[in-house]
């Protein structure tokens, strides 16, 4: 029997979805493709990897508003795949397949951008050249990917600017508006495991693509047929332009900049111990934190690039095993405070030490509420903003971040943004407030302003005058921003900023925890759980659409004795924000229960997840309750993950 028999044999047979059955044969028969693709597909068709085939072909790696993020690596590689192993345990070539990331996918992506792009400056009047600017992490293929992509931008006709190494997610960002880019791309696939990448898209405001632009380079992405891809296949770096030290050192500039109170900075400078989870954030991290009198203690291990992430789980700091290395070595050198990365440095994780010698964790909520209140009083006291807040001031947050953080905004009269999960929806508007200054400037002052070329407080003193100051925004999976200079979530930034807090605490005398406390007895005990269920592959892509779907056309009563008492669907509901502006659909449900807790529903963008965040909140009247508070709150918050748990996969099944 030939490949393209066994193939029908094994799709009559239900071994093979129908979907893959039609992509395995157009990739078999695309007789241009390279020889190790074709030997690699025969491979896993001989071998009867069914399970694995259907994973790679059942559908087209779609690009979505973000962008693309999917494996390299199958679970089971092909040895023509494989070929000769990388000193850092890259195969040869990334997985075959129409579901995976691999050159196939990254040409078509890339493809698809520099037609949206070039159309997009046609339209608007512009005969530039479409300028994209790259950056990459240290996973399998990120600097290949890179190479690709600005290779294949240059023959489209497009200029491509590329780091001389790896360089963090928020540089990137940085970068595209420092260059005065089109657009811009980074490849990583965050604190993904190793197998996966991902290829991420901003436009020429440094934040990701968000709608229209999103939309519009999605379509053109998918009209990029496979036999586009072969001419691009070939790197040429001639053309590519390489970004240097000008550009390392502006970011660097920007970081400094995010310290408020130098006074403490230089005279309370803490000593921390730092690991960048075997990626970027060393990069830019470390150098910061010097220039500004932080001793930085490092996880040597940890220190070194790597795309295995050999000495953790999971190179995620949401964890505490990815912490674990760089706890022991500040037990070692008898360190206050753990601060780790993840790999493409937009996320932070600490541990800080409590009043008894011991080594906590802080989860993201609390990191970003610290920082909130922290940055807010500062920013009072320096008169950058009024005592009452003013009208002009807003705090960003998404809706599964903690609604703590919106009652310290309100305490300070701080106006709250929610938006959908993602940091694009920051972005976004970000650029709205920096559109409404310019205009109302313009309007009424007859002046334009080169807004790039502002320092941070420059910009505070326009936006609050004309537009809204953004003083802080966060998500709950550990991302913090505190500046429109760049559009996403900065962990380089976050570091600094908490380094800052570390030496008001010491100064005076008091632990994180102990601060943590002040503002639960202040706002009330806040309490936030995450459940992250997963499902991988086809199979499980089913499954997570099972529960959103039953979600909408089913949804909870009760979970036990517990009523849903409000139910709201994010998809068909119209939400609209506090700047009056409509939340975009998404299918996404927001969910109170009787017992006064609360819980939100997604499906993950980035992974094969679906993931429940549960809320809960308590009164405390009386300082001496706050450890009986916490006990009871623990013991109800359990009570209610386990039963959304148990609900979830019975929904799952469908």
């Amino acid at each position: 029997m030939s490949i393209i028999e066994k193939i029908e044999a094994a799709g009559t047979a239900g071994s093979l979805l129908e979907s893959t059955v039609v992509n395995l044969k157009q990739w078999v028969s695309a007789d241009f493709l390279p020889e190790w693709a074709g030997a690699s597909i025969s491979e896993l068709v001989e071998n009867g990897e069914w399970d694995e085939l259907n994973d790679r072909f059942y559908q087209n790696l779609a690009f979505g508003t973000g962008g693309i993020r999917g494996r390299t690596i199958g679970r089971v590689p092909a040895a023509a795949e494989t070929g000769t192993l990388s000193e850092t345990g890259s195969p040869e070539h990334a997985a075959v397949g129409s579901n995976v990331l691999n050159d196939f996918n990254l040409v078509r992506a890339t493809i698809g951008l520099f037609r949206y792009t070039k159309q997009y400056l046609k339209e608007s009047g512009s005969y530039d050249l479409p300028r994209f600017v790259i950056a990459h992490d240290v996973r399998h293929f990120s600097r290949h990917f890179c190479e690709l992509a600005a290779s294949t931008w240059c023959k489209l006709g497009g200029q491509a600017l590329i780091f001389e190494g790896p360089r963090s997610t928020p540089q990137l960002s940085f970068a595209v508006r420092q260059n005065n880019a089109t657009c811009g791309a980074v490849i990583t696939a965050s604190h993904n495991p190793p197998h996966d990448n991902g290829f991420k898209v901003y436009f020429d405001d440094g934040a990701q693509v968000v709608s229209p632009h999103a939309e519009g380079i999605v379509d053109l992405v998918n009209l990029v047929e496979l036999s586009a891809v072969p001419a691009f296949l070939n790197i040429d770096l001639e053309p590519v332009i390489s970004l240097g030290a000008a550009d390392d050192a502006a970011y660097l500039e920007l970081l400094k900049e995010m310290v408020i109170d130098h006074e403490v900075m230089q005279e309370e400078a803490p000593q921390i111990v730092f690991s960048p989870i075997h990626g970027t954030g060393a990069i830019s991290s470390v150098p910061a934190l010097k220039a500004l009198g932080v001793k930085v203690i490092e996880v040597p291990e940890q220190m070194v690039q790597d795309a295995r992430f050999p000495t953790v789980k999971s190179p995620n700091p949401e964890n505490a095993e990815a912490l674990a290395m760089a706890i022991a070595k500040a037990e070692e050198v008898g360190a206050d405070v753990v601060v780790a990365t993840d790999p493409d440095a937009d996320r932070m994780g600490v541990a800080v030490r409590d009043r008894s010698g011991e080594m906590v964790l802080l989860t993201g909520n609390q990191i970003g509420t610290i920082m909130a209140e922290y940055r807010i009083s500062v920013l009072k006291d320096a008169e950058v903003i009024p005592e009452d807040g003013g009208e002009n001031a807003v705090l960003i947050k998404t809706f599964v971040t903690s609604p703590m953080q919106e009652a310290v905004a309100d305490w300070h009269g701080l106006k709250t943004i929610n938006t959908l999960t993602g940091f694009k929806w920051i972005g976004e508007k970000l650029a709205v407030y920096e559109a409404q200054m310019k205009a109302r400037l313009l309007e009424e002052e007859g002046t334009a302003v080169d807004y790039d070329a502002c320092d941070i407080w420059t910009r505070a003193d326009l936006l609050l005058d004309y537009s809204t100051y953004f003083v802080f925004g966060g998500e709950e999976s550990y991302g913090y921003l505190a500046t429109d200079k760049l559009r996403d979530k900065d962990a380089n930034a976050a570091v600094i900023m908490f380094c800052e807090v570390a030496a008001y605490l010491k100064a005076q005398e008091m632990t994180f925890p102990e601060f943590l406390d002040s503002l639960y007895l202040q706002h009330g005990y806040y309490e936030e759980k995450t459940i992250n269920i997963y499902y991988e592959g086809a199979a499980g892509s089913q499954k997570i659409k099972n529960i959103l779907e039953s979600y909408r056309s089913a949804a909870p009563k009760a979970f036990g004795d517990v009523k849903v008492s409000g139910f709201t669907d994010f998809g068909e509901d119209e939400i609209i924000d506090a700047d009056g502006q409509k939340i975009p659909p998404q299918d996404f449900y927001f969910l109170e229960l009787s017992n006064g807790y609360s819980f939100a529903v997604r499906g993950s963008g980035t992974e094969p997840k679906i993931k429940f965040y549960v809320f809960g909140r308590s009164d405390v009247l009386d300082p001496e309750d706050l450890i009986k508070v916490k006990a009871v709150a623990a013991v109800e918050m359990q009570s209610v993950l386990a039963a959304i748990e148990a609900d979830a996969r019975v929904r799952a099944e469908g």
